[in-house]
C-alpha cells in the first residue's frame, strides 16, 4: 500500500511539473476539452466557462484539492478563480486533473461569480478520461461517462444542472475514494 501511495504522489507531482512547463496550460486544457467528444458543443452554446488546467488532489481519510483557473465569456478572459476542496471519508492517494465548468446563461455565471458559490456533495462531474465512470449525486442526479482518451473522449449522458455543467480530465496519479466534500470557489474580476 505504501508503494501505491508513493507512486500516486509521484505521478501527481510529475503531472503538476508537466503543467508548469507547458507553454500555455490554459490553451492546452481548453484544446483538450474542445476535442473531447460532446464537450465541444458546450463551447459553442455556453454563456461562458471557468477552466482549471491543473487541480492537485490528495487524501488519506481527510483530503483536499486546490487549483487556479481563468473565467471566460465569449472566449474573452474576464476574471480569475481559485478552487479549494475538502473531503472526508474512505480515501487514499493523489492525483492531478483538469476541470472545466460551463455556464448555461448569464444567471449561472453570476451565481458562480458570487461570493457564496460552492459545490456541495450534490455536485456531479463527468470524468472524460480513458475508461468508464459513473457518479450519482445526493440530489438525485446521475451521470455516466465513457471515453477512449484525453482528446477523443465521449460523454454518454451529461447536461446542465442548475445552469452549470462540470467536466474533468485526469492528468496523472491514482486515488481511491468514497468520500463526501465540497468545492469552494473564489472569483476575482479583471
Amino acid at each position: 500500500m505504501t508503494k501505491a501511495l508513493s507512486l500516486s504522489v509521484l505521478l501527481s507531482v510529475l503531472a503538476l511539473f508537466n503543467q508548469a512547463v507547458a507553454a500555455n496550460p490554459y490553451a492546452d486544457a481548453i484544446r483538450s476539452f474542445s476535442n473531447a467528444g460532446q464537450t465541444a458543443d458546450y463551447f459553442k452554446t455556453a454563456y461562458g466557462y471557468a477552466v482549471f488546467p491543473t487541480v492537485g488532489k490528495g487524501g488519506l481519510v481527510v483530503g483536499g484539492a486546490h487549483g487556479e483557473g481563468k473565467v471566460f465569456i465569449d472566449s474573452k478572459h474576464v476574471g480569475n478563480a481559485t478552487m479549494t476542496q475538502i473531503t472526508a471519508g474512505a480515501q487514499i492517494g493523489g492525483q492531478a486533473f483538469s476541470q472545466i465548468i460551463f455556464f448555461e446563461n448569464e444567471q449561472a455565471f453570476k451565481y458562480f461569480t458570487s461570493e457564496s458559490f460552492e459545490f456541495s456533495a450534490q455536485a456531479t462531474a463527468v470524468a472524460i478520461t480513458a475508461g468508464a465512470s459513473a457518479e450519482a449525486s445526493t440530489g438525485g442526479g446521475a451521470v455516466v461517462g465513457i471515453s477512449g482518451g484525453r482528446n477523443d473522449a465521449k460523454v454518454v449522458s451529461a447536461g446542465y444542472r442548475k445552469g452549470l455543467a462540470v467536466f474533468t480530465i485526469a492528468k496523472g496519479g491514482f486515488m481511491v475514494e468514497a468520500a463526501l466534500g465540497g468545492q469552494k470557489f473564489t472569483y476575482t474580476p479583471l
